[in-house]
């Protein structure tokens, strides 16, 4: 899944309203016999794709700010620094037997495929994607394919943590907004304020990944499609991203923290 995060930062945000109130965000994490370091997530995070969304998070926020607050923002949502705390907050609920074989299933050779067939879209084939969605309306795909892309993206849980990352980057905006109005929201008031949103953007980001994938994925047999669903379900690869989802927030809570 790494190279359909490319596509899915340029769907479009959602403006993110929000007023005043007071409170403070919490964060904890399980804890696990056998935790492993910190540093030895690096490539999990990269081959789920979740090293290709951190790096997409400065980007999206730095759009449209002055040359000095675009510094500023790049710098306390660097990539290495939200996979950093990521990994440091994941670490704890991972043993190495996990890790190791949830890495051998998103490094096989049908993971390897399908991500080469999502760099060529990613890297060459936006016009083709563009025509395909335009004829969606008038060509629907079988039920039983888009059941198979409904799956993978539930397991692989990709356009979850690409409405993830749209509403942390505009919680973020809309704070820095009311900032420059000199007001101010805590964490758990700002979610309050901008839950409305939310469900916006999981929706528009579920109709991208899938159109995404019909058309990706077009040429692949429905059983490679089901095989490949399947390593995602896989509980050493499901915890994992579960866990993901669960901590992402908190890694964004932080680096607003840092702006204060």
């Amino acid at each position: 899944m790494r190279a359909l995060f490319l596509l899915l930062a340029l769907l479009p945000g959602l403006p993110v309203q929000a007023a005043e109130s007071t409170s403070a965000k919490p964060g904890a994490s399980a804890v696990s016999p056998s935790p492993v370091a910190p540093l030895a997530l690096a490539r999990f995070l990269d081959l789920a794709g979740v090293r290709l969304l951190c790096e997409q998070a400065a980007p999206l926020l730095q759009n449209g700010f002055p040359a000095e607050q675009q510094a500023r923002l790049g710098e306390a949502f660097a990539a290495d620094t939200l996979c950093g705390d990521l990994a440091a907050r994941l670490a704890p609920q991972v043993n190495a037997e996990q890790l190791q074989e949830a890495e051998r299933l998103l490094d096989s050779p049908l993971a390897r495929r399908f991500t080469e067939v999502e760099r060529a879209v990613g890297e060459s084939g936006a016009e083709g994607l563009a025509q395909y969605r335009a004829q969606l309306g008038d060509r629907p795909p079988r039920p039983e394919r888009l059941a198979l892309v409904k799956r993978l993206d539930a397991a692989a849980r990709t356009s979850e943590l690409a409405a993830l990352l749209r509403y942390e980057v505009g919680k973020t905006q809309a704070l820095l907004a009311l900032w420059a109005r000199n007001q101010d929201l805590d964490e758990v008031a700002l979610a309050k304020q901008t839950a409305s949103q939310a469900e916006k953007l999981r929706e528009s980001s579920r109709q991208g990944v899938e159109s995404y994938m019909l058309y990706a994925y077009r040429q692949q047999p429905s059983g490679q499609l089901a095989a490949y669903a399947e390593l995602y379900e896989r509980p050493e690869v499901s915890d994992l991203l579960g866990a993901c989802v669960a901590l992402l927030p908190e890694v964004f809570a932080a680096r607003r923290a840092a702006l204060r």
